[in-house]
């Protein structure tokens, strides 16, 4: 068995509540809890559902997994006429499909209004491509 199992004390104490409350969840079913000799136990998991949060030891057990980021962006872009929305859009286009096995993939969205020559383009990927993707870009429209 993998999963910690708490006692009515240690839920309490987590929860900042009286011991009598918590046995008082035990009893009335919303906390899910196993019976133990004369005392209940309550299970890592079921205490995680019931708070809405993980406990503490299921932190520390995600925080040991690779970490991961990504990088959600919001690009405006004014006084774009379509020749340069086509090129920008391209130039995504063959970045986000060319990512390596394994890496995260780019994802990108653009929305051109031709009225009012504006730009907007919605990236969302790792920080190290986003930043040259974002690099790429500046290059197009110095040019």
């Amino acid at each position: 068995m993998t999963d910690r199992l708490y006692s009515v004390e240690e839920v309490a104490e987590r929860l900042g509540l009286h011991v009598r409350t918590v046995r008082g969840y035990v009893r009335e079913g919303k906390l899910p809890a196993v019976r133990i000799g004369k005392q209940y136990r309550i299970a890592q998991p079921d205490l995680a559902a019931f708070t809405g949060r993980p406990a503490p030891d299921a932190l520390r057990e995600n925080m040991s997994r690779e970490r991961h980021s990504e990088v959600s962006s919001i690009v405006e872009l004014e006084a774009i006429d379509p020749p340069t929305a086509d090129r920008l859009t391209t130039l995504l286009t063959g970045i986000a499909g060319s990512h390596r096995t394994g890496e995260q993939p780019l994802r990108f969205q653009t929305f051109h209004d031709r009225e009012r020559a504006r730009l907007k383009i919605i990236i969302v990927g790792g920080l190290g491509d986003t930043a040259r993707l974002l690099e790429y870009m500046e290059g197009v429209l110095a040019s």
